[in-house]
């Protein structure tokens, strides 16, 4: 509260150091500075060694490091990505150089740029997630063991071949024949590389803290310079003007080449960016990726880069996930790693000149061999699409990366058609009549399948063909009709049933429906709901839907439960006698996601267990079959909203007159006595509340005077004090579909948590029930209490 607002006269003006907070926002940018600074510790070198790799003028390599830095960070919409020279596009830059030279691959660069900020400012970003994740990792894979085996022949003092194929047969004379400076200089960085992040921590200190790439190449230096070896060393331009070496217009018989390189270079650089952006998003907790302003971050970068000399520009995962580690909070860092690359260029370049270029080739060759990932492979193949990753490796390795990748997105393309198409056929005899059942989606490319089965079917007999089909195209709808006509012609007879929707019928008489279809409704939902609204005010026989289901049954779930029925027609075990209402409405299977052989039912108006001496034997005959005979290890008694015979207690039918047609009514519901005075109905307590919350309470209370009763049964009362058996209260929320449980500590409902909220694994009930446990997974212990 402000001081005047009491009369008092006003206090001096808050400090910048008073505000809220500022001191989070200082903690913000202190971050994002110490972040800055361990990523430009990893770009320097990985910058350096992308240039050699990509034959490229070594000062490319920074300029596009600090135009990725500033001009992306300043752009685009990723919190923490950082942006740079890519591995990824090392083999293309590499060929559009041999082929039209560097200044026209500038043009390209830029165009490129150009490109991606047109496909930002459209708003077809999330278009390049369509790619398949497999060719992807498959591309970059193949990338860096191209990357590898080139570079390999830079350490062991050699020159890379101009392929792949040619690096692999060339290698084993490089071995046995190079054995100079370079080798040990190359040896030293690798190892370092290898061994620097698996070094054990010193007090407070651990090696992982100062990026393992600058203390490879460092030390690399070091000992280069020191003992005097004589090896290539890094050579910068003597000044910014004679570094620039921009763009310039390629021949004119070049212009077709150079338009289908600019859409290589925005395609692999885009995709690469943006998947990279939403890996990186898993790492931090800010604000999420803006895919469109930053495909126009990058756009802007590649275009600035190209202008200024630079290489192609993408988002780059190595230096992002340096970037999340070291603390980074938001651009800011992005944009100073950019600013201190250019500082240290611009005023320490004789340090940088010292570098041996076989320490970059060795940095290189560590690179490209973890760009193979072998926990990409191994979740691929858990995906089935391992094979698309080693034939996009296998491409762009020996063929080209552009060849590699238009090969791998082809495969996927097939693999994804074969899953989507994917058709299964199953044929048996039963009672002299031959049952053919399709499943799945029936097209041009099923149709040699489907028809080669048919043909299997001897001539003049009766055939059920049951279509389980979400699609049907013309040609399938051809060979099925051609069989029929033909089979018919032949004295057979052919009995087509459509469960899932009338493809066929649809075919034969008007327009079938132009893309796949999704079934009609839920099993669970009731009749009227799942009938064709064209029949809704049509009078239907009870009968007939009856009929109608046990068909649908018959068609589509009976082939599936025929095992599971087979085991459990001599003898069930299940885990709960589950006592509830009548109600139609509440559907114990439903509710409790079980199947046949899990409850025990017994259902009646109001869900009521008379006590043991009542003279009605019907729920006791139950509950001493389950105990006694079935052994169940647990008793359910579940209430539910707007019950009809709670209603009826609260309004007294059970004390009404003896009338002929209620008798039976009235003597069922004098049970629930009890529970009208457990809620002091008798006392007027419910008076005044709405009726469905009177209802409830009722409802709940009857619950718990029913758990009351069982104990009362010996049999009951036995078994749950040697610990054998547990009782357990149910509620059921009709309007909101929710089931509640009864605490035995509070007598409170509570209603059963959903899985995304509960924080540990959930038992599998079979689990629980082996264990002793009830419903809700509390331990049986020999308690005479209900549990929950």
């Amino acid at each position: 509260m402000r001081n005047d607002a009491q009369g008092a006269p006003p206090g001096p003006p808050e400090t910048t150091s008073e505000r809220p907070g500022t001191h989070t926002d200082r903690k913000g940018v202190a971050a994002d500075v110490g972040a800055s600074l361990v990523v430009f510790l990893v770009a320097v070198p990985l910058s350096l060694g992308i240039a050699v790799a990509s034959g490229a003028p070594l000062i490319a390599g920074i300029i596009a490091a600090v135009v990725g830095g500033i001009v992306a960070g300043l752009v685009g919409g990723s919190v923490v990505q950082v942006s740079g020279p890519a591995a990824g596009l090392t083999i293309i830059v590499a060929d559009l150089i041999m082929t039209y030279g560097w200044r026209v691959t500038c043009l390209i660069t830029l165009l490129a740029g150009l490109v991606q900020l047109a496909l930002g400012a459209f708003r077809i970003a999330r278009a390049a997630l369509a790619v398949s994740p497999a060719v992807v990792h498959g591309m970059l894979a193949g990338v860096g063991v191209t990357i590898a085996l080139a570079q390999l022949h830079v350490v062991l003092g050699g020159a890379p071949q101009s392929s792949a194929l040619a690096n692999i047969t060339d290698l084993p004379d490089q071995i046995a024949h190079n054995h100079t400076a370079a080798v040990a200089v190359g040896v030293i960085t690798i190892a370092i590389m290898f061994g620097w992040n698996r070094l054990p921590a010193v007090g407070r200190v651990r090696p992982g803290m100062i990026p393992a790439a600058l203390v490879a190449v460092g030390t690399a230096t070091v000992i280069a310079t020191l003992g005097r070896w004589e090896v290539e060393t890094v050579a910068l331009p003597a000044s910014l003007a004679d570094a620039w070496n921009g763009p310039m217009l390629p021949e004119p018989g070049q212009w077709h080449g150079v338009a289908l390189a600019v859409a290589a270079v925005a395609m692999v650089a885009s995709v690469e960016s943006l998947l990279a952006a939403i890996a990186v998003d898993r790492l931090h907790s800010g604000r999420r990726v803006q895919l469109n302003r930053e495909l126009c971050g990058q756009g802007a970068a590649n275009t600035v880069s190209g202008a200024l000399g630079g290489l192609p520009v993408a988002g780059v995962i190595v230096r992002s996930t340096a970037n999340v580690r070291a603390g980074a909070r938001s651009p800011l860092s992005t944009i100073l790693h950019g600013v201190w690359i250019l500082l240290f260029v611009a005023f320490f370049a004789h340090v940088v000149e010292l570098i041996p270029m076989p320490a970059l080739a060795a940095l290189l060759v560590f690179i490209g061999v973890q760009m193979v990932s072998l926990a990409h492979l191994r979740d691929l193949r858990k995906h089935h699409e391992a094979s698309v990753y080693l034939v996009t490796l296998s491409g762009v390795v020996f063929i080209g990366l552009l060849e590699g990748v238009f090969i791998g997105f082809a495969l996927a393309m097939i693999v994804a058609l074969r899953r989507l198409t994917k058709l299964t056929v199953v044929t048996e005899e039963r009672a002299g009549r031959v049952h053919v059942a399709v499943h799945g989606s029936l097209t041009f490319l099923g149709v040699p399948r489907l028809a080669h089965v048919l043909r299997t079917i001897p001539a003049g007999s009766s055939v059920d063909l049951d279509l389980h089909v979400d699609f049907m195209d013309h040609a399938a709808f051809e060979a099925i009709h051609a069989w029929r006509v033909d089979h018919e012609r032949t004295g057979g007879s052919v009995d087509i049933d459509e469960v899932h929707e009338n493809w066929y019928e649809r075919s034969s008489t008007r327009s079938a429906p132009a893309a796949k279809t999704i079934p009609k409704g839920r099993w669970w939902a009731p009749w009227d709901m799942r009938r064709e609204p064209s029949g809704a005010d049509q009078a239907v026989h009870p009968l007939g839907l009856l009929t109608a289901g046990a068909r649908e049954y018959h068609a589509s779930t009976a082939d599936q439960m025929r095992s599971v029925m087979s085991r459990l027609s001599h003898r069930h075990h299940p885990t709960a006698l589950f006592v509830t209402c009548a109600d139609s409405r509440v559907v114990p299977n439903l509710i409790t996601a079980s199947g046949p052989g899990d409850l025990f039912t017994l259902r009646n108006l109001g869900n009521l267990v008379p006590p043991h001496d009542s003279a009605d034997g019907s729920a006791g005959a139950a509950v001493e079959y389950a105990v006694n005979v079935l052994r169940v290890p647990s008793i359910v008694v579940c209430g539910h909203s707007h019950c009809g015979a709670m209603r009826a207690l609260t309004e007294g039918a059970h004390q009404g007159p003896a009338e002929e047609e209620s008798t039976h009514i009235r003597r069922w519901l004098a049970n629930g006595s009890a529970s009208l005075r457990r809620t002091g109905a008798d006392h007027g307590e419910l008076a005044g509340l709405p009726s469905s919350e009177a209802l409830r309470r009722l409802a709940q209370a009857n619950v718990v005077e029913q758990l009351g009763n069982l104990m009362g049964y010996p049999v009951v009362r036995e078994r749950v004090e040697s610990g054998e058996l547990t009782l357990s209260g149910m509620y059921y929320d009709l309007e909101t579909a929710k089931v509640h449980l009864l605490d035995a500590e509070t007598g409170e409902f509570s209603p059963v948590r959903d899985l995304q909220d509960v924080p540990e694994p959930v038992p599998h009930p079979r689990a629980g029930a082996a264990a002793g446990q009830s419903l809700d997974g509390s331990s049986s212990g020999a308690s005479s209490r209900p549990s929950c």
